[in-house]
């Protein structure tokens, strides 16, 4: 697991990586007007996260069973946070038997818009039992400075 920052990335939207026309004949195949960005993207693309909203940080967690190293953390545009990974198919011997394969295999990425009082520059990032939790602190609300004014008359 990394954590990486950059600010060469412009997302305006902020949109996860979805195919809509993944599963159709038609494809998103290199022939068709929607290009795939990978080939081997596969059910493990739409990672499940959870962001809830603390009163001192943003916490996310992402269910990445059997992965460590495969996922970095990343920074991008200053404010975009991005989680990704990959996880490898099996290698298949010759001499194996396969009655069942339902484990996802296929890369990952999830981006978010940090608001503004994110503080980008302390996030903090753990992985325990295949959930990865991210930990992106607040910064502290400003009080309003309340000054009295007098009455007169």
């Amino acid at each position: 697991m990394s954590l990486i920052r950059r600010a060469d990335v412009f997302d305006p939207f902020s949109l996860d990586l979805w195919d809509p026309f993944n599963g159709f004949p038609f494809g998103s195949g290199s022939g068709s007007l929607f290009p795939r960005t990978s080939s081997d993207t596969a059910a493990f693309a739409g990672a499940r996260i959870d962001w809830k909203e603390t009163p001192e940080a943003h916490v996310f967690q992402a269910d990445v069973p059997g992965l460590k190293e495969e996922v970095k953390v990343e920074v991008d545009d200053g404010n975009v946070l991005q989680i990704s990974g990959e996880r490898n198919k099996e290698q298949e011997e010759k001499s194996d038997t396969w009655h069942r394969v339902e484990r996802s295999s296929g890369k990952f990425l999830r981006r978010f818009r940090l608001p503004d009082n994110a503080r980008t520059e302390q996030i903090k990032a753990s992985m325990e039992n295949g959930v990865l939790t991210v930990t992106v602190p607040k910064e502290e609300a400003k009080k309003p400075d309340a000054k009295p004014v007098q009455i007169t008359g």
